[in-house]
């Protein structure tokens, strides 16, 4: 099984590619394309109606301002799909996050936060969907949740040491 990740301009690599740096971290394989939900619907759809017949589990959607890459791409599959609202000069992002958060009931998008750690957590969030069926992940992620808690760790007894506490 792998991911799609999307992203509606090739701009936005440089925004998002933590996704696909901790997918790389797991050993998660995925695919890379620009699709735009405005410029090529027709090519959207039909990604995403395909998706799941090529291996894909879960598609992961990167757009910004009107932002609706995820919307349009969950209209046409029952995979889950996970939106990364892109920063914008606008608002910071505001108008991509709540483009993407606010979708109509009954067509799901899971969203994640704008900015680097948004996008590492939509990759994130793709691994434990994945872990729930593959032992092999769920014992990686509970890896990296244990060094997690030990890098904090050593952070903080750095700053103590630093200020001699």
């Amino acid at each position: 099984m792998s991911i799609g990740i999307l992203m509606g301009s090739d701009s936005d690599w440089v925004k998002i590619n933590g996704v696909a740096k901790v997918l790389d971290e797991f050993g998660v394989k995925y695919e890379l394309n620009v699709m735009s939900a405005h410029r090529t619907p027709d090519l959207v759809k039909n990604y995403a109606e395909s998706a799941e017949s090529r291996g894909i589990a879960i598609l992961i959607c990167a757009a910004g301002g009107a932002a609706h890459l995820a919307g349009v791409a969950a209209s046409h599959t029952t995979l889950p799909v996970i939106g990364i609202p892109v920063q914008t000069d606008f608002c910071g992002g505001l108008d991509s996050l709540l483009s993407t958060v606010q979708m109509p009931g009954d067509i799901p998008v899971a969203t994640v936060g704008v900015g680097g750690g948004g996008a590492r957590n939509a990759g994130l969030l793709a691994i434990q969907i994945l872990a729930l069926n593959d032992k092999t992940l769920k014992q990686k992620l509970l890896d990296f949740r244990k060094n997690l808690v030990q890098k904090i760790n050593d952070k903080n007894t750095k700053l103590k040491d630093e200020l001699k506490q």
